[in-house]
This record gives C-alpha cells, sequence and structure tokens, in this order.
C-alpha cells in the first residue's frame, strides 16, 4: 500500500527485491528480451508524510541491484519504465516520459534502460500517445509499447482496445521514425468493455486492435513516402541553414550581437504554421 522500492519499510523493499528476483529468473527461463516495471505504488498520496528525496534516492536503488542481477545472470535484453502519472496512487514518480528521463539521467540508469509507452497513460498524464513515443526516440530511450486507448471524457485507465486510426498511425509514424523495434514490441494491455462479455467480442477485440495497429502502419509508411509533412518542417526551420541562424546553431554568437541584429533589422521573415494544411494531408493519406 505504501510503495515497493519507494516503501519506508525495508521489509517490504526487501519483499519487492524478492519478487522482481523471480520475475527476472523467469524471464531468463522463457527467453525473454524485455522487463518492465510499473510503478503503480511508488509514488505519494500526501507529502506530509513522504520524503521524495529518500524515495526516489530507493527507487533507483532497487533498479540498480535488479539491473546488476539480471546482467550477473546472463539477462541481455532491456529494462523498461512504463510512464503513468496517477492511479492507484495521487501521483507516481514515472510521471510521464520526460519525469522518468530526468529519473534515469540522474541515476545513470538510461544505458541500461527504455521506456514502455501505454497510450491510454499518455491520455491520463495530458498527452498524447505520439508525443510521449516522441520525447522517448529524440532522446534515445524508446523501447517498447503498451497497445491501447483511453477514454478522453474518463479519468482514469479505461484500457480499451484500439481502434482509434490517427493514433495507431501517429504512433506508427514515431515508431518507424525510431527505426522499429529492437527487444521490445506491441503488447495489448487491453480488455473488453464490461458490457462485451462473450467469447467472441475478446476476438474480435484482438482482431480490431491488430487490424488498427496495422492500418496505422500502412498509413504512417504511407505519410513517409508522401514527403510533404517532412519536406514543411525541415523548410519551417530553414531559417538556421544560413546567415543568423547558422551561427546560433555553431554557437559562434553572443546576446550583444543578437541584439545588435535584432535593433538594425527592418523586417521579419514569420510563415504560417499552416496546421490546418498539414492535417487536411493526413486525411486525404488516410481515406485516398
Amino acid at each position: 500500500m505504501h510503495g515497493a522500492g519507494t516503501s519506508p519499510y525495508a521489509d517490504a523493499f526487501a519483499l519487492a527485491a524478492a519478487q522482481v528476483k523471480n520475475a527476472i529468473d523467469a524471464t531468463i527461463e522463457l527467453g525473454g528480451s524485455g522487463y518492465v516495471f510499473w510503478g503503480g505504488r511508488e509514488g505519494y498520496e500526501t507529502l506530509l508524510n513522504t520524503d521524495m528525496g529518500f524515495e526516489l534516492d530507493n527507487l533507483a536503488r532497487l533498479l540498480k541491484m535488479a539491473v546488476k542481477y539480471g546482467r550477473d545472470k546472463g539477462f541481455k535484453g532491456d529494462f523498461y519504465i512504463e510512464p503513468k502519472p496517477k492511479e492507484p496512487t495521487k501521483h507516481q514518480y514515472d510521471y510521464d516520459t520526460a519525469s522518468v528521463l530526468a529519473f534515469l539521467r540522474k541515476y545513470d540508469l538510461d544505458k541500461d534502460f527504455k521506456l514502455n509507452i501505454e497510450a491510454n497513460h499518455a491520455t491520463l498524464v495530458g498527452h498524447t500517445f505520439q508525443h510521449e513515443l516522441q520525447v522517448a526516440r529524440i532522446n534515445g530511450v524508446f523501447g517498447s509499447v503498451d497497445a491501447n486507448e483511453g477514454d478522453m471524457l474518463l479519468g482514469w485507465d479505461t484500457d480499451k482496445f484500439p481502434t482509434n486510426v490517427y493514433d495507431a498511425t501517429f504512433g506508427m509514424l514515431e515508431i518507424l521514425k525510431a527505426g522499429g523495434f529492437t527487444n521490445g514490441g506491441i503488447n495489448f494491455d487491453a480488455k473488453v468493455r464490461r458490457a462485451s462479455f462473450t467469447p467472441e467480442d475478446i476476438a474480435l477485440s484482438y482482431i480490431a486492435g491488430m487490424d488498427t495497429f496495422a492500418l496505422g502502419l500502412i498509413k504512417a509508411s504511407k505519410i513517409i513516402e508522401d514527403g510533404r509533412i517532412d519536406e514543411f518542417v525541415e523548410k519551417r526551420y530553414s531559417s538556421y541553414e544560413s546567415g543568423i541562424g547558422e551561427k546560433i546553431l555553431k554557437e559562434e554568437i553572443s546576446f550583444e550581437e543578437l541584439e545588435e541584429y535584432v535593433l538594425d533589422k527592418k523586417d521579419f521573415n514569420i510563415e504560417s504554421g499552416s496546421q490546418e494544411y498539414l492535417e487536411s494531408i493526413i486525411n486525404s493519406i488516410l481515406f485516398n
């Protein structure tokens, strides 16, 4: 109830370590290539009884022990952390991709850990599935995916089977740009709705989820092949290819010089972000 690696009680920490040890043993025995930590209880309900610094230090100790044990036993796969902001605790330390990344870098764990991104958890934190994947991708910690979706009108982890083609397409776009999976993959952390109770419902839900991500992969590939989105983004930042922009990128200019440049400049070249145009391109590719 008070966490595992972040528990204030050493006995709870010891029990958690024993459970993780046995789970790593099973992963190795079964030939697994990934081990996911989901920190649903690694957080707090109130800061009035919490030493956050102590708890984060202890969580890092548990993860380092897990890495050492796994590597000593020959486990060559990836360790993953699955970000989630809340539920069951009010605030979880693995809040989102950026929070986990900061934690991993602080404790020098980013060489062994990557992230397992869940679509529904992105909804809970107020991000999109694509956002969480992109933050992981550009920081080199993208690993695996829990494929599901949430309900924007509900504030909890609904774990619906994915049927939103937009989300799947944008998600697969990030996965393709990351070079695909290495040890990770797509896992359906999902369940049927309460009113869908037949064996046929379960089978059809898995089929729908697989078809959605397969279609997302096809459409993401077409977006890349089409090239207009990437071309627009590249052009949008073209002012950094020469002149003052090039000097900024090469770090060859100071604040004083930038001030002088701005004071002497008469016209500023600011162009439209053209969001609606880009969204229409996406629609044209998705719906032919």
